[in-house]
Order: C-alpha cells, then sequence, then structure tokens
C-alpha cells in the first residue's frame, strides 16, 4: 500500500500544473493534501475529473486559506474533520480517515508566522494534536502525515544556523514539539530509511532556492511503532513541481 502526502499550495492552482499527471505518476493508494485554499464544495469541483478516488475535505472557515482533504481508493470506515478542540478547528488543520489496519492523519501544522507572531499558537497547537493522536492510538495503530512545518535537525534544513531560532519553523520550540511526538512511540520513515540522507520537500519560491536546492524538510510521515514491520520504504519526490512543497511518500504492506 502506498501513501501520499503533499502540501499542493492551492488545489485550484496545483490542477493547472500536471497535478493529474503527477497523481498517476506517483501511483498511490492514498494521496494526502494539505494547503488546499478552497471550500469543499471547490474541492469537489477541482478533482471532479480525477476518475477511481473517493474524495474528503477539511475546509477552513476563512476563505481560501489552509484546509486539507484525503483523495483514496479504498473507502474508508470513518473521516473525521478537527481534533475535537474548537480553539484549532475552524482552519481545517486536521482530517483523519480510519481502514482497517490503522488510522490516518493528515496535517497542516500552523506556521509561526513571520517574527514568530504565532509561536504561541503553535506551542499550544503541538500539544493538542500529540493528545489526540495518543487517544487515536488507543483505537488501532495511527500514521500521521502532512506539512508539519518543522526542519526537526541540521539536516534538514539547508542553512541552520543563520534560522535557528531566529525563522519560523526552526526554532527548538516547534523542534521540541516533534521530538515530544517521536518520543511517545512514532517513527519519521524517511529517516528511518535515510538516515544520512539530504533531501528537502520545500523550497522558497524566492532566490531561486529550488534550482539551487536552497530547501528544508517540513513534510513528513510518523508511524507509530506498531507498524514499524510493515514500513518497506519512504522517499521524498523532488522530481514532481507545481508547488513549493514536493510529495512524500511511504509504502506499508499488510
Amino acid at each position: 500500500m502506498k501513501l501520499v502526502s503533499w502540501n499542493v499550495n492551492g488545489i485550484r492552482a496545483a490542477i493547472k500544473k500536471d497535478f493529474v499527471e503527477s497523481l498517476e505518476f506517483l501511483d498511490t493508494d492514498v494521496l494526502c493534501l494539505q494547503e488546499t485554499k478552497a471550500q469543499d464544495d471547490q474541492i469537489s469541483e477541482a478533482l471532479q475529473e480525477i476518475k477511481g478516488y473517493h474524495v474528503y475535505s477539511n475546509s477552513a472557515i476563512k476563505k481560501g486559506y489552509s484546509g486539507t482533504a484525503i483523495i483514496t481508493k479504498n473507502k474508508p470506515i470513518n473521516v473525521t474533520k478537527g481534533i475535537d478542540v474548537e480553539e484549532f478547528d475552524s482552519e481545517g488543520r486536521t482530517l483523519t480517515a480510519e481502514f482497517e489496519k490503522f488510522i490516518l492523519v493528515t496535517v497542516y501544522t500552523p506556521n509561526s508566522q513571520n517574527g514568530l507572531k504565532r509561536i504561541e499558537y503553535r506551542q499550544a497547537w503541538d500539544k493538542a494534536f500529540q493528545d489526540y493522536i495518543i487517544k487515536l492510538n488507543k483505537i488501532k495503530p495511527v500514521i500521521v502525515c502532512g506539512d508539519l512545518n518543522v526542519a526537526h535537525q541540521a539536516i534538514d534544513i539547508k542553512n541552520d544556523k543563520s534560522n535557528y531560532n531566529k525563522t519560523s519553523g526552526y526554532t527548538q520550540i516547534e523542534i521540541d514539539g516533534l521530538t515530544s511526538i517521536l518520543s511517545k512511540g512514532f517513527i519519521d520513515s524517511f529517516r528511518f530509511f535515510n538516515p544520512n540522507e539530504v533531501k528537502y520537500s520545500w523550497w522558497s519560491y524566492r532566490f531561486d532556492s529550488r534550482s539551487k536546492n536552497t530547501g528544508w524538510r517540513l513534510d513528513y510521515f510518523l508511524v507509530n511503532e506498531e507498524l514499524k514491520a510493515n514500513m518497506i520504504d519512504a522517499e521524498i519526490h523532488n522530481e514532481i513541481f507545481g508547488s513549493d512543497h514536493c510529495p512524500v511518500s511511504i509504502k506499508l504492506k499488510f
């Protein structure tokens, strides 16, 4: 079974940039999207040409902002929106699908913003989200995927020293948030299979960053340790364009 996660930076824009061809190339059973920037009806309309998949979405109240979606060949047992915390559930940042062997959560983690203006909100989010997935894991093993908006280690960011504790996505508070999740029995799948590989999943649109590979690894598949033996491989598909992020994937056997 192949799962793919992709921050598309606007699904309606992505559709105009070879999204359908990329989906065919990825040949995935489940595609999780973040930052759809569209309402539920707009997502359904944008994806109407895609055949053979069930489409689910969670949109922000604010139009053209945030949002997540799951596109899956196999119909889930259940799909739920949000993390059951009113403060965080208005921005469409999580979508959860229960399958036979696992629960899949796709997430678009809040950005702490320029000047770290939203760092306290982000810190509270990280705690609430961790509590949510730990609760789910009591039901079935959980897989978390999405744009976690943090480079976890120095290997995950091109210019680590100049960004540390200065730039959103690479502060100790944000790093600690991910470290805490991993300490609760989750595996960073890409780093598990590729402990020393330098590979990024996001590049700024500025300064010709992608061609220079001045990037960050912000997109993850976190797999509960109960599924460790089921993992086959994890990849970052930086050959695929269409967004400032590229897709990431994981393969599992059941």
